[in-house]
Order: structure tokens, then sequence, then C-alpha cells
């Protein structure tokens, strides 16, 4: 071989051991591409056209609704859902305090405040007991709860069966954040089947993309007109520019929703490919003190982040230590999500609190476990993670 040609040998095993392996990218192809072109050619470029129509009764019909809207962003439809429902400065709304701050920053934009509530240790998910307790006594200090977000926790379907009774019982609406959740089912249900209404996202990372987009979902035609017309600037059915309500320019454009059905089809290869990875580090980690799956057991989640749990006490190592050897060999992986009572935007909020997500924060770590890692991926991940147990 000639010199030329080692080095370029050499360079490109480099580079292939140095490729960066990410949480969650973008899992696109082909089909994606000819969907893409053909709405493209259709001529239907904007937030209208038969793209969107049909995107949103697929994903209605996934979810168990009557009605979607098709929309620019998960944090869009949790925005209008609460605006639906009348929420109003002066109002509550009862967040998880571990989530993604979207789900709080929705609560401030119709000007109402976000009372954050801890979480079960076990699943990350929003605590019934809590909550339920956190009713009593906003009931009892008169304070007005324009509405409850449970948040389906990396995909995980929250306790619907306590949270729905036990907010039904205090006369509060439930609007499921199920942004990470599409394909999963608590039981039969599936998710975004859950509450008044229910809002999914197709960001780049999510278990579907259309690049960046969402959809809210609901069976009361009122709350999803309401929203399909405030997002689409509040304009009047008129031939002129009318407008009698402040609006958002919330929609989706029909290019995204075509590659939004494209990824709909591919779902549940997704969901296979997702669960594979996470019973692989079921097997890696079943011997190891002190470390566990963050919701293990739960068939019907769909596994769009898989986290441990590690309790340094027993296990002799942090999940930081892990995060850290991971990391040098270009393996991405990220602590569980900062909890909203810690966030600086948010200091002084009025949280009901367990510690529980502290917890998690502190000894939680999410890793690969995207559709689109490839078996080589996978297997490197392994490797990489079983060196550095047996160092320990």
């Amino acid at each position: 071989m000639a010199v030329r040609e080692r080095e370029n040998a050499s360079r490109g095993s480099v580079e292939q051991i140095a490729e960066r392996i990410l949480l969650s990218p973008p899992d696109v192809g082909p089909l994606e591409e000819s969907y893409l072109i053909s709405a493209l050619r259709s001529g239907w470029v904007a937030p209208v056209g038969p793209e969107v129509d049909a995107f949103e009764r697929e994903i209605a019909a996934r979810t168990g609704r009557s009605h979607a809207v098709a929309l620019s962003s998960g944090t869009a439809g949790l925005h209008l859902a609460l605006l639906a429902l009348g929420t109003r400065p002066g109002d509550v709304v009862v967040v998880p305090t571990l989530t993604f701050v979207a789900t709080a920053n929705a609560v401030v934009y119709t000007g109402a405040e976000p009372i954050f509530v801890d979480c079960q240790p076990e699943t990350g998910n929003l605590d019934p007991d809590l909550l339920e307790r956190t009713l009593d006594e906003l009931r009892r200090a008169g304070r007005r709860v324009a509405a409850v977000l449970p948040v389906d926790m990396f995909g995980q379907c929250a306790e619907y069966d306590r949270i729905l009774p036990i907010c039904a019982a205090a006369g509060v609406p439930v609007v499921e954040d199920a942004a990470e959740a599409l394909g999963a089912v608590r039981g039969t249900a599936p998710a975004g089947s859950f509450g008044h209404a229910a809002v999914l996202s197709f960001n780049g990372n999510k278990i579907i993309t259309t690049s960046g987009g969402g959809m809210l979902v609901s069976d009361d035609v009122e709350l999803v007109d309401r929203c399909r017309y405030l997002s689409t600037q509040a304009r009047q059915p008129v031939p002129h520019y009318e407008h009698t309500d402040t609006g958002y320019n919330y929609r989706l454009s029909n290019l995204l929703a075509a590659l939004g059905r494209a990824q709909l089809r591919r779902l549940d290869g997704m969901l296979t490919r997702r669960r594979s990875h996470r019973e692989r580090y079921a097997k890696l980690f079943a011997a190891v003190p002190g470390v566990r799956l963050l919701g293990d057991g739960d068939t019907g989640a769909n596994c769009w982040l898989t986290s441990i749990v590690v309790d340094p006490a027993r296990a002799g190592w942090r999940a930081a230590d892990l995060a850290a050897r991971l990391n040098s060999l270009g393996i991405e992986t990220r602590p569980i999500w900062k909890p909203m009572h810690l966030q600086p935007v948010f200091a002084g909020a009025h949280s009901v609190l367990s510690g529980a997500a502290e917890q998690l924060f502190v000894d939680g770590l999410t890793l690969p476990s995207g559709s689109a890692m490839t078996d080589r991926q996978a297997d490197r991940v392994a490797a990489a993670i079983g060196h550095f147990l047996a160092e320990q």
C-alpha cells in the first residue's frame, strides 16, 4: 500500500473511532426524502396543505383522539391548550419539577404561576400523593388552579389512573405533556389519550421528528377549534385581514408535515430499536450493585431516553464518573433534567418537594438511545461501559 493510501486509511479509522455517538439524533432516510420531494413538487409549502391535514388525522388516530392540530412546537401546543382552558394572570398551574423547561415556560406565557411538585423516585413522574396534597392546599388558600400538566418522563406515561381522579375531584383539567412519549402506552391506553388535551413534540431528538414541530390532540372540538384559530394569528374568516384576538404564528408547514408522516410510518420499527437498546443496558447493569434503570419494569414505555440511577454508596462510583469516561470516548450522556425549582429563572417559586427530583438529578444519567444508533455504535457504547465497570 502506498504511503498516502496508508495515511488515508489510518485517518479514516481514527475518524470512525472518534465519531461522536449522540443521545437521540434524527433517524431519517429514503422514505422521508421521498415524502419531502413529493410535498415540494405539490406546490404546498406553507402552513396549510394536504400533508398537514393527513398528519393531523394520523396522529389523532395513533393517540386515540378525535381531533389534532399540527403546530410549530410542543411548547406552542401547551401554551394554546392553557389559553383555550381559560388560563389567565393570577391563576396557578401545577407542573412537575422534574421536566424540561418548556412545560413551565408555557405556563409563564399565559401570565399564570407555575407550582412545582416533586416526582416519584422510581419513575421520575409526577407524584400523585404530593399532587393531591398540593391541590388541597391551593384550594384552602383560595387559589384558582387552571390546570395540571403531568409529564410523561422520558417516554413513560405518568400514573394517570390516580392523577385523573384526583384532578377530577378537585375540578381541575389535565393537559398531558406527552412530548417525549409518542408510542408509549399505559395499560392499553396510548400516550396522548389522557386528560382534556395532550401535546406531542417532534423536535429533532424526539421519537419521530419534523425537525421542529408538535401536535395538540383532544376530543374537545371547541378547544381544538380555539387552538387552531389562535395558532393562525387569530385571523377572522373574511376576505380582508381582520383580528379580534391576539393570535400566534404557531402552525406547522406542509413540508414538515410530510416529513412527520414518513416518520410516523416507521414509528413501530423505531420503538423496537429503542427498546432493544434499553434491554441491552438492562443486561449490562443487571449484576451491578446500586444501579437501576429509571422506570424499570414498565413495558409500555417508548424508551425515548434510557436512564440509569446510581447509588454511589453501593456502586462505589458516581453517575458523573461514568459520564466523564463516556464523554472522553465521544459518547454523549446527560444528567436527568435539572429540577425547575433549582433553575435561577424560577428562584423562589412555590414548590412542594420530597427531595426525589434533586436526587435523580444528582444520581441519574441518560444514555444513547436513538433508533438511528447502529449496531456498531451500540457495541462501542456497551464496550465502553463494560470496561468502566470492570475497573471499579
